[in-house]
């Protein structure tokens, strides 16, 4: 089942089915309700996730129980460990909002995948980094315009 859904994501079109298959064996499709914490900021990170249906929220907490929205993800949709910068925790947290189906992948297994072919992995390295910047990108829009209405002083 892993297998079929990899076949469908556009990230995964540069492997070969070898490589489908390998990375299949360390797949597991999840279905989560809706509220439900994929993980949170500070665990280890050590998955690599696809939204196959559904929608997840990704949030920065903050102190006294306020955090910022970051993206909202749906179908197609990559988030989690990034492998190409081997980061230990998770930096942001993950919610679902809607009853989810996450196609969940060991981040080892597919750095593995990545270095085993270089020219496949700079493919998929390429579209993840594009990815994570544009979302990077979003979300400083999303600071700047909560900052621009911060009141400077008081009358």
């Amino acid at each position: 089942m892993a297998r079929t859904r990899l076949e469908r994501e556009e990230i995964f079109d540069f492997l070969r089915p070898e490589q489908v298959n390998a990375l299949s064996e360390s797949a597991e499709v999840v279905k989560l309700k809706a509220g439900e914490t994929v993980y949170e900021q500070g665990e280890k990170a050590t998955f690599f996730y696809v939204v196959n249906s559904g929608q997840v929220t990704l949030r920065l907490p903050g102190k006294g129980g306020v955090s910022i929205l970051i993206d909202q993800l749906g179908r197609g949709s990559m988030f989690g460990s990034c492998v190409s910068f081997e980061m230990r925790s998770y930096v942001l947290t993950a919610q679902c909002t809607q009853p989810t189906e996450l196609l969940k992948l060991k981040a080892a297994a597919l750095k593995r995948l990545l270095d085993d072919d270089p020219r496949m992995g700079y493919a998929i390295q390429s579209r993840i980094s594009q990815i994570y910047f544009e979302r990077y990108i979003e979300a400083m829009k999303k600071l700047q315009a909560i900052v621009m209405n911060i009141p400077l002083g008081a009358d």
